[in-house]
């Protein structure tokens, strides 16, 4: 099923073949949407799946938890070459978004060295805070509905913001009581 001279004496899609696919698809990997390009490359440019056991695969990856594009990526790699190939796809895609981060972190290093840029990150740390503060206030607001809600968000702050307790924990006693406290709820505060 294999095309463009990419298979090998046994019928096999080759390990670099694989990688070289998946390494492209990788680079250009910023803000989703890969799986169109993973079917134009896997199915109908190189013709290494069918289109329906490649849509299989979509649906198990969806399923699956992770990200779709790297799980999709281990099941074409696997259905085509095993582990080996799982292996190949996951890390072939993997490997350009790592290279970035790297050098992206080597140059915010580098760019922290310069006092200008510092302050200026410090400025722009300082207006997301009250962005983050302002969201918060503005949610808060849409969830009071009368003081036993308010008696929830106080007592959720105190215990995981100022006592720093476990959020499961507090949560598992703090849900049921708001819960309880709105059950009997009016039609005009639905």
């Amino acid at each position: 099923m294999q095309t463009d001279g990419e298979a090998d004496a046994a019928g096999r899609v080759p390990l670099l073949a694989l990688y070289r696919v998946f390494f492209w698809i990788g680079v250009f990997s910023f803000g989703g949407g890969l799986t169109p390009w993973m079917y134009r490359d896997v199915v109908e440019v190189r013709a290494w799946m069918a289109r329906d056991e490649f849509l299989s695969g979509v649906a198990v990856a969806q399923v699956l938890p992770g990200v779709n594009s790297t799980n999709l990526a281990i099941f074409i790699g696997q259905r085509l070459r095993g582990v080996p190939g799982a292996t190949t796809a996951l890390v072939a895609m993997l490997t350009a978004p790592f290279g970035f981060v790297l050098a992206a972190a080597l140059i915010y290093d580098r760019l922290l060295s310069i006092p200008l840029v510092a302050v200026a990150l410090v400025g722009i740390a300082a207006a997301a805070t009250g962005m983050l503060l302002r969201m918060g206030l503005v949610s808060a607001q849409a969830g009071l509905r009368g003081v036993p809600s308010a008696l929830v968000m106080m007592a959720t702050f105190v215990c995981v913001g100022v006592l720093k307790w476990p959020v499961l924990p507090v949560l598992s006693v703090i849900v049921p009581l708001s819960i309880a406290s709105a059950w009997p709820r009016k039609a005009d505060d639905a």
